[in-house]
C-alpha cells in the first residue's frame, strides 16, 4: 500500500497538529469542561493523554525493535497551570518529533499492529502519530465550539493509516463476508475485505467515483462516500456513519463499529 506522505511531511504535520491543538487548549475558558466526542474526559484529561501519549511514544521509538513498548520514565506530570501546561504540551511533541527524526523512516520499532499491513517501523509510527493529533485537535476544537476541518492531506493519509493500521488484522471477521468501499469526494478510493480470513485494504483505483449498486460485477456489499475529513471522523466515532453517503447493506457500519478484533 502506497504512503501518501512522506516522512518530513508526516513530522512537519505533526508538529502543525500540534500547534493546533494547543492553540485550543489557550482559548478555553477552562480545562474541566467536558470533552463532548470523548465524554469521559475533561480538556484537562485530553492534554494530559496527548503529552503522556507523544512523550511514550518518543522512548518507545528510541527503544527501537523491543518486544513491548518502553515508558518514558520519570517524566514530569502534567501541570495543571494553563502556561505551563502548553509548554509542557510543546515539549512533549518535541520529544516525540526529535525521537522520530533521530530514528528515520525505516528503523524497526514496537507497536501493537503487528498483524496489521502497516510495517513495525518508525515511519509507521509517525504516520500514526499524525492521525492521532489530527482526530484530538479536532476533539480539542469542537470542546471549545470551534471545529476545524482537517487538511485535506492529513485526512487523505488518515482514512488509509486507519483501515490499514487500526483495522487491517487476521482475527477473523465474526460476520458474514463482506466490502465496503470508502470514496473520498477528493478523488480516493479504498475497498476494505472483511472475512474469516480477518480484514485486509486496498486502494481502488479510478477517481473515487462508486460503481452503481448491482451493475458491476465487482460491487461492494455497502460503500461510504464523503470528504476524507468526513470518513476520517466516522471511522474514529467522532460523527455518526449516515452523516455521509452510504450504500448498501448498512448493517455494516454497525458491525464495524463494534468490532474488537483482539477480543
Amino acid at each position: 500500500m502506497t504512503t501518501t506522505l512522506a516522512f518530513p511531511a508526516l513530522l512537519r504535520l505533526i508538529d502543525e497538529r500540534s500547534t493546533a491543538f494547543r492553540a485550543a487548549i489557550a482559548a478555553a475558558p477552562s480545562l474541566d469542561v467536558q470533552v463532548p466526542t470523548c465524554p469521559e474526559w475533561t480538556l484537562f484529561d485530553l492534554a494530559q493523554h496527548i503529552g503522556e501519549g507523544r512523550r511514550d511514544w518518543a522512548a518507545t521509538v528510541a527503544a527501537g525493535p523491543a518486544p513491548a513498548k518502553s515508558v518514558a520514565a520519570g517524566a514530569p506530570a502534567a501541570p495543571r497551570e494553563r502556561e505551563a501546561l502548553l509548554a509542557w504540551l510543546a515539549e512533549s511533541t518535541e520529544q516525540l518529533v526529535d525521537a522520530l527524526r533521530e530514528a528515520g523512516p525505516d528503523r524497526g520499532c514496537w507497536n501493537w499492529w503487528e498483524t496489521s499491513q502497516s510495517p513495525q517501523t518508525s515511519g509507521t509510527v509517525a504516520r500514526h502519530q499524525l492521525l492521532q493529533f489530527a482526530v484530538h485537535t479536532y476533539d480539542a476544537q469542537i470542546t471549545i465550539g470551534a471545529p476545524q476541518p482537517l487538511p485535506a492531506e492529513v485526512a487523505l493519509d488518515g482514512v488509509e493509516e486507519f483501515l490499514s493500521t487500526c483495522v487491517a488484522t487476521t482475527s477473523a471477521w465474526p460476520h458474514k463476508p463482506a466490502t465496503i468501499d470508502f470514496h473520498a469526494s477528493e478523488g480516493r478510493s479504498w475497498r476494505l475485505s472483511l472475512s474469516a480470513d480477518g480484514a485486509r485494504t486496498a486502494r481502488l483505483p479510478g477517481t473515487g467515483t462508486p460503481p452503481a449498486t448491482g451493475q458491476a460485477p465487482d460491487a461492494a456489499t455497502a460503500s461510504a462516500r464523503g470528504t476524507a475529513d468526513e470518513l476520517v471522523l466516522i471511522l474514529h466515532d467522532r460523527i455518526p456513519f449516515d452523516s455521509v453517503e452510504l450504500d448498501g447493506d448498512r448493517t455494516l457500519f454497525d458491525q464495524l463499529s463494534a468490532w474488537d478484533p483482539t477480543e
